[in-house]
């Protein structure tokens, strides 16, 4: 929504108060600081910081209840689309997101980057080989920094490196001047109403493109070769990852690199729109160890291996690291928060792989637990539950082999125990640390 129409509401309320409701609101009390602003969220004990004083909140179960009240909705991403009231929000045009207020307003280029695996680690990628090679870049969204603030200052000589979420890009009307698409696999379906609906969500970072725009994408994954027909863009697929990056001749490419070649070579596809050298490319890999909790190595405790890959909250990002780490896999560490996401892909990988221990969390743990059982005719792992993550390390201490991996990547999201991936990946390389000696 651009800043011209949001100027014609009385009335507005930030509706969700996590980071990115807190930057919008910031954002639009410095930018109308006459206009009436409220704030409604679900958490009850919400700790009222100096600067939101003097300002009206809906808080706890009842933070629905006013938002009729009001001209302009300005929603966070974590507030689900499947909610009635919001459904009908979104059907009067009352609702618009921090995302769509940036991109509608900012001037300066914006590469957007989604997909179900792997956007976080292409931003960042992008990110890097846009500094190294002295461009102005900034890395915003849920990796970087939060982004209204910059509207605050001229943007038109800067490029915006924007992960972009299926929440952020829900019904936002509009696409970045450089789109780039991962991977899409089955994802949130617990906030989601289907698959559909989910593919719709990503679907708008190419939608609105026009023939001056770029997109960048994965040309082997069969769902983003449908959806990139929409884009009236330039289309740059990559087919073969390696094939692109061996072109390059690099000298050294950090392992982490090796894992992520798709992300790789998509970040590469994007140095070329802005004819980037390949020394700088190289400078800004050179040291590139990638995002914390995606196959992150712990290191070598008491002869074992391990990983670190909590950011993998979904099966098929699970199925990607076992692809990586192959048969040198003795534990993994699974289970997470319902999202009903279908496992058999993944059991027929861990089968496959012939991985010989699985330590489950609630609350999908059963459910994985149940579907392996199935498979009377073929070889199972053996299961151990554990419901802390001081369990789940101390378990996996006794049973994996020396030499080989323990590897903790759930393929589901963290709320059944923890308050978020990093929260679990971070008590779980603590732990591991505490416990090897």
């Amino acid at each position: 929504m651009k800043l011209e129409e949001i100027e014609k509401k009385k009335k507005i309320l930030i509706l969700g108060f996590g980071k990115e409701g807190q930057d919008a609101f910031l954002f639009l009390k410095k930018r109308f600081p006459k206009k009436e602003i409220a704030i409604s969220d679900q958490k009850e004990n919400l700790e009222i910081k100096k600067e939101w004083k003097n300002t009206r909140f809906f808080l706890g179960k009842n933070y629905l209840k006013y938002v009729n009240k009001f001209d302009l909705i300005v929603k966070s991403p974590g507030i689900s689309p499947k909610i009635p009231e919001i459904k009908r929000l979104y059907q009067e045009g009352k609702i618009t997101t921090p995302a769509k207020i940036f991109l509608e307003n900012c001037k300066g280029k914006i590469i957007g980057i989604t997909g179900s695996k792997g956007k976080g680690q292409t931003a960042l990628l992008i990110y890097k080989i846009l500094k190294s090679a002295n461009l102005k870049a900034k890395l915003i969204g849920n990796i970087g920094k939060p982004y209204l603030f910059y509207l605050n200052s001229k943007t038109e000589d800067k490029i915006f490196v924007f992960e972009l979420s299926s929440h952020q890009l829900f019904k936002i009307g509009c696409s970045p001047h450089i789109a780039v698409l991962t991977k899409i696999s089955p994802a949130h379906l617990d906030f989601f109403e289907s698959f559909e609906q989910y593919k719709e969500a990503k679907e708008e970072i190419l939608k609105w493109q026009k023939e001056n725009d770029f997109l960048v994408y994965n040309g082997e994954d069969k769902i983003i070769l449908e959806m990139v027909k929409k884009s009236k863009a330039k289309k740059i697929p990559v087919k073969n990852p390696q094939k692109e990056i061996q072109k390059y001749h690099f000298r050294k490419i950090p392992e982490i690199l090796k894992f992520y070649s798709l992300n790789f070579a998509l970040a590469l596809k994007v140095a070329e729109i802005f004819n980037i050298e390949k020394k700088s490319i190289e400078k800004a890999i050179k040291n590139f160890k990638g995002l914390p909790h995606r196959l992150e190595f712990i290191g070598k405790y008491k002869g074992i291996y391990f990983y670190n890959d909590s950011a993998s909250t979904l099966p098929s990002a699970t199925e990607f690291a076992i692809e990586n780490l192959k048969n040198k896999i003795s534990t993994l560490i699974l289970g997470g928060s319902e999202n009903y996401v279908d496992v058999s892909s993944l059991i027929n990988k861990i089968l496959k792989e012939k991985i010989k221990n699985l330590i489950l969390f609630p609350d999908t743990g059963k459910r994985i637990y149940e579907e392996i059982k199935k498979r009377k005719k073929r070889k199972t792992p053996n299961c151990f539950f554990a419901f802390s993550m001081k369990e789940a390390v101390k378990i996996s201490f006794e049973i994996t082999e020396k030499g080989k991996i323990c590897l903790l990547s759930p393929a589901f999201p963290s709320f059944s125990l923890f308050a978020n991936y990093q929260e679990r990946g971070n008590l779980f390389k603590k732990l591991v640390k505490k416990f090897a000696f």
